[in-house]
């Protein structure tokens, strides 16, 4: 592969639609800038073909022959309504929403937001609110035939947005959409005002304090998400921030293990909790709302195994982290059933730098997500100024100096 060194990869501003990008051919990127939007697309890679009998094992670099282009087409269709609805005005919503969109956009702001955070409220209001009053019901039942293949008990919808890009900040101006048109219409079934926020780790549950509208660093205000005088109705919002590991059935009593052995022989043990008392648990502090809104942090942790998908031989340390993945896939999944079973959700929304299927999941490793709609990629991220620019370290052999 022929090395490009771009000098200066920042082509666009971070504050509107990427206008321009730099070319990809079968070799790689170009230092060629094309002017107009990069489309959605990510590459697959294509696995050597293993040879039968004892074969050497073979470094990270060497894995994979090539990589194949794919186009999101379902993500380029969304965006090309998404972008004609935003040119004609944001016709068809509530008025809640659109003086949120008219707030987050208003060039006056101190705080500004970035395009591609924008962008993916543009296309959770557009499918909610307005695609359907204008000929677009293809998109919510593409999203159903998708889960109903892959979370047949669920409806999730999923962003893609790269990492450090303010998925945080997209997150606050969710919730505050839905607060907002909840409080001005209780009985609008498409929002809601109670919300589980689910991350994979500790440590991310604890930075997503921020979306609690009582915390003194909350988003809302810091990063002027809410007009002032809304500002008090979020108080109305209920929000659990935990981790996944919260989902995990506990032991109740203490007993020895032939006790338990012999007890749990003709059913569910009686000492572990059932999936109900485990959301009565997790979600106690929404009191008694119902269907509420679930946000998955680094989504791409959250699938389930899908039982005629390819069964992957996989040995030594990749098969043991392979199940520790499943694993922990099957309980964030089927907590988030339990969930669904017991108070209902209204809808899962995703939000993800790399939301794909990992291997061990039962679909080709690298998969995308096929309920995601917005998509905004590193590459892009990189063009518009909103993430470090990667540089590559060089050996000085010159000998001067």
């Amino acid at each position: 592969m022929k090395q490009v060194v771009i000098e200066n990869p920042v082509i666009n501003t971070p504050f509107e639609e990427p206008g321009r990008h730099f070319r990809f051919t079968e070799d790689g990127i170009t230092n060629e800038i094309v002017d107009s939007r990069r489309i959605s697309s990510y590459f697959i890679p294509v696995p050597r073909p293993r040879k039968k009998g004892k074969q050497q094992h073979l470094p990270f670099s060497t894995e994979w022959t090539e990589d194949r282009l794919q186009e999101n087409e379902f993500i380029n269709q969304v965006r090309g309504r998404v972008d004609k609805w935003r040119r004609g005005g944001y016709m068809g919503i509530t008025r809640t929403t659109s003086r949120l969109l008219e707030y987050w956009q208003r060039p006056d702001r101190e705080l500004r937001l970035f395009f591609c955070q924008v962008e993916a409220l543009e296309t959770f209001i557009y499918i909610t609110e307005a695609a359907k009053k204008y000929g677009d019901a293809w998109i919510e039942n593409e999203l159903r035939r998708a889960n109903e293949d892959s979370n047949p008990l669920l409806f999730r919808i999923a962003c893609k947005m790269a990492k450090g890009s303010g998925k945080t900040v997209v997150m606050a101006m969710l919730i505050a959409w839905h607060v907002l048109n909840k409080n001005a219409n209780r009985q609008d079934a498409r929002f809601s005002d109670a919300f589980l926020i689910v991350t994979p780790g500790i440590t991310i549950r604890d930075r997503l304090r921020v979306l609690l509208p009582n915390d003194p660093q909350n988003y809302y205000k810091k990063m002027d998400v809410v007009p002032p005088d809304l500002k008090a109705q979020m108080g109305a919002a209920k929000i659990i921030v935990t981790n996944f590991h919260g989902f995990k059935l506990r032991e109740r009593n203490s007993a020895g293990r032939l006790t338990k052995h012999i007890l749990s022989q003709e059913g569910p043990s009686p000492f572990t909790e059932t999936p109900a008392q485990m959301v009565r648990r997790v979600c106690r502090d929404l009191g008694s709302k119902k269907n509420i809104v679930v946000i998955n942090d680094e989504a791409h942790h959250c699938y389930r195994r899908r039982p005629e998908g390819p069964d992957e031989k996989l040995k030594g340390d990749e098969r043991v982290e392979a199940q520790k993945r499943e694993e922990a896939a099957r309980i964030w999944i089927s907590g988030l059933e339990a969930v669904k079973e017991k108070l209902g959700i209204k809808t899962i929304y995703d939000l993800s730098a790399t939301p794909f299927f990992l291997r061990g999941s039962g679909y080709p490793e690298g998969t995308l997500f096929p309920w995601v709609v917005s998509d905004f990629s590193l590459i892009d991220a990189i063009e518009c100024s909103i993430v470090k620019v990667p540089r590559v370290p060089i050996a000085d052999d010159s000998m001067t100096g």
